[in-house]
């Protein structure tokens, strides 16, 4: 402390305002804007989450009498309050629009979004403006969230609310399975789109009360590439809703045209992305529009902002409506106003009837967004949700109008129509995937109404009905797959291309089931597939013989020989170059079949640019740098930052990569297939100096500064751990004295952690 401020008690603080508040001042991002952000790896720290470290979720769930939960939600959904009443006297049709809606944000490319960990509470989902008001269902839920606490997660209570509204009104639910564990800080990894709010690029985006404002979500060049009806017209992966801030598409059409055809086109691009077919497509539809309204009493721009930019005072609820109530009547949210039915609130097909019994001419809604009401004047009114007596239009949304102009669409709706059975079983089917495609396997669910039904975008794996392999038996087999014909970089590769697959976004992929060896995995080139069908072999012929050399019921898998061939080759490259260990292994996976294998979903999960293995396809258009793809794969795979570098330097030095441009690239060595720190010491070396090959930056050479001699190939998913500053330090800690056994202990412990990924059962 100053002598001024010590003996005088002058404030410290000159001028009219405080500075020096973290936060107030430019970002890193601002200044490095191309600065790969390693940090991201970290986010979800258990520093952030309250719960206890030893707090089971699944053993909490298990003591919850469901039923009773059920009770509670139901007695809410048909009751009302002053602060947010109820349309027609039921929360019923706003609660399946929030499970939608957190369920609706996931896309097949990358698992990315969903339910599972109640994203919908955190920005930048809480403030689409397709969710608009969505806070106030949340915030209606509270207390029930409140009775229950730690037990029931909000991402199950999402969900099970969701299902509780539609048997409220009358739809008998396929069933519901518990099990999701909340994250406790906003998702800062996932890419939504290259947009601002407002559809378009950042620098240009007006900015207003009405954050999101679905009169400017225009510009949809940025993701879009072609035209709608042309063969070219596609959405940029993984990306899957059609513009920014929306959850599947706009309801007013593409870019707002009000094109039925058009919007038809989006909607089949968009829900394929989301991983459903046509069927499930118009059974979602058709069946979500069965209930509610849609509300467009106020213009958008008398809204006030997102929940993230509300008031303080607002505590979290956004989208403040000045106008009259402020809700009910005059409520606002996407603009659109009226009901698809005659009785909004009740399980039937008139959603259906109504869109092909009449004409339907297009229109504007009080908000000024364009809708479709029957050119029949006579047609069946729908009753105002809130004012007694009351009666409007019904209405359709091009959206809507779509389904009936799209040929296939038309058709699936037609079946729908003479057999309604059919429909709600197919609606109900389509919801419980809606709500738990991103669970991943059966063995996390939770719950009495999980059914026992196994369905194919679960990718089901035949349970273990045969007795383990023992630790006498994994032994002996090591010793069979390291004296066979194949090598240690082999073993690994065909290990790492089975478990890498997984994704911790949806819990697909892993090594379990040996879906490697079946169609498409076996074909993908960043297989090696030639590589892969010998060592396939080879592992087939020591199953063969193992299983019939057992007197009993004991059998191995291929699935487990693929992983333990694995383990034994990471050892054997681990002892050659002078450090003894073991690498865990835990036998118990299976052997899944082509029939439980559903092709057209598996292909999303091939990679077209995988920097573990210095696999890049330059057939494909990308908008981001290939270490930005690799960082996304790595917090894909649940890496940190020291487990991804650990990673990658021992992949190179097992000589790993695939059999394409770069298959020598990275593999900084002289003794491939032995577990050397030889990477990074080489990297980080000053003898060495790095010269760019082509144009694009996407190539290197290290050369031998003294004599001018290439020494060494690589790409820039090799030399990012050399350039980026946080990895960069990573590296030369394994470069350095005691690096070597510290980096095969660490490569064996991130080993262990991907092969056993999808190992839900222990």
């Amino acid at each position: 402390m100053s002598e001024e401020i010590k003996i005088g008690g002058k404030c410290p603080f000159a001028g009219d305002s405080v500075g020096g508040v973290a936060g107030s001042e430019p970002t890193t991002d601002q200044w490095w804007p191309n600065r790969l952000k390693v940090e991201l790896l970290h986010q979800n720290a258990p520093l952030a989450n309250p719960e206890d470290p030893d707090f089971d979720y699944a053993k909490a769930f298990s003591e919850l009498d469901l039923a009773e939960v059920k009770q509670d939600i139901k007695a809410l959904l048909t009751s009302s309050v002053d602060w947010w009443p109820s349309d027609y006297g039921n929360y019923g049709p706003q609660m399946i629009r929030m499970a939608w809606h957190s369920a609706g944000t996931y896309r097949i490319a990358d698992g990315r979004g969903g339910a599972g960990e109640a994203m919908q509470r955190f920005a930048p989902i809480n403030s689409w403006w397709d969710n608009g008001n969505i806070d106030k269902s949340r915030r209606l839920l509270w207390p029930i969230k409140q009775k229950y606490g730690a037990a029931l997660s909000w991402a199950d209570l999402i969900v099970l609310t969701g299902n509780c509204s539609l048997e409220v009104m009358g739809f008998p639910t396929y069933g519901f399975a518990g099990g999701r564990i909340d994250a406790w800080e906003p998702d800062t990894l996932t890419y939504w789109g290259p947009e601002a709010w407002y559809g378009k690029k950042i620098e240009d985006a007006p900015r207003g009360p009405f954050e999101g404002h679905p009169d400017q979500m225009v510009n949809r060049d940025l993701r879009w590439t072609g035209e709608a009806g042309d063969d070219d017209y596609d959405l940029e992966a993984p990306l899957a809703a059609s513009n920014s801030n929306l959850i599947y598409v706009d309801p007013e059409g593409s870019a707002k045209k009000g094109i039925p055809e058009d919007s038809a086109a989006d909607i089949r691009i968009t829900f394929g992305r989301m991983a459903m077919n046509d069927e499930e497509t118009v059974a979602l539809i058709a069946g979500g529009h069965a209930f509610g309204k849609s509300h467009g009493m106020t213009p958008p721009d008398q809204i006030g902002f997102a929940p993230e930019g509300a008031p303080m005072e607002s505590q979290g609820l956004g989208w403040h409506n000045p106008r009259g109530k402020g809700n009910a009547e005059d409520t606002m949210t996407n603009g659109i106003e009226g009901s698809w039915t005659q009785n909004p609130i009740q399980w039937d097909n008139s959603y259906l009837e109504n869109l092909f019994k009449f004409e339907w001419e297009q229109t504007r809604s009080p908000a000024g967004a364009l809708q479709w009401t029957p050119v029949d004047k006579n047609a069946p009114r729908t009753p105002d949700a809130h004012l007694p007596g009351v009666d409007h239009p019904l209405m359709m949304m091009t959206s809507d109008i779509a389904l009936k102009v799209d040929p296939a669409y038309r058709k699936i709706c037609e079946k729908f129509l003479d057999d309604f059975d059919y429909f709600t079983d197919a609606f109900a089917r389509a919801w419980y995937k809606l709500t738990h495609r991103d669970m991943g396997p059966k063995a996390r669910y939770l719950g009495p109404e999980v059914p026992q039904e196994d369905l194919i975008w679960q990718d089901p794996i035949p349970a273990v009905d045969f007795e383990l392999v023992d630790a006498r038996d994994i032994a002996e087999l090591k010793a069979k797959i390291l004296g066979a014909d194949v090598s240690v970089s082999q073993l690994a590769a065909v290990a790492w291309g089975a478990a890498s697959t997984f994704r911790t976004s949806d819990k697909r992929g892993g090594a379990d089931g040996a879906r490697i060896r079946l169609a498409p995995m076996k074909d993908w080139p960043v297989n090696n597939p030639d590589d892969l069908a010998q060592v396939l072999g080879v592992l087939e012929g020591i199953k063969r013989d193992f299983d019939g050399a057992q007197s009993g019921n004991k059998k191995v898998s291929l699935a487990d020989l693929i992983v333990l061939g694995g383990c034994a080759a990471v050892e054997k490259a681990a002892q050659d170059a002078g450090v003894t260990l073991e690498v865990p292994f835990t036998p118990g996976r299976n052997d899944a079949t082509a029939e439980q294998t559903d092709k057209q979903t598996f292909r999303w999960l091939e990679p077209v640019s995988d920097g573990f293995r210095n696999f890049h396809r330059d057939d494909i258009r990308y908008h981001v740098s290939p270490e930005q793809i690799f960082l996304d794969r790595a917090a894909l795979l649940g890496l940190s930052a020291p487990e991804w570098t650990a990673l990658v330097g021992g992949l190179r030095v097992l000589d790993v990569n695939a059999k394409g441009a770069y298959r020598e690239h990275g593999v900084f060595t002289d003794r491939p297939g032995v577990l050397t720190n030889d990477f990074f010491v080489n990297l980080t070396s000053p003898d060495f100096e790095w010269k760019k090959v082509d144009d694009e930056g996407l190539t290197f050479t290290l050369d031998d500064r003294h004599s001018g001699e290439t020494k060494f190939k690589a790409t820039r998913c090799d030399l990012i751990f050399g350039a980026n500053a946080q990895l960069r330090q990573l590296a030369e800690f394994y470069a350095q004295k005691g690096g070597h056994e510290k980096l095969v202990k660490d490569f064996a412990k991130a080993w262990h952690k991907v092969m056993m990924h999808d190992r839900f059962d222990v």
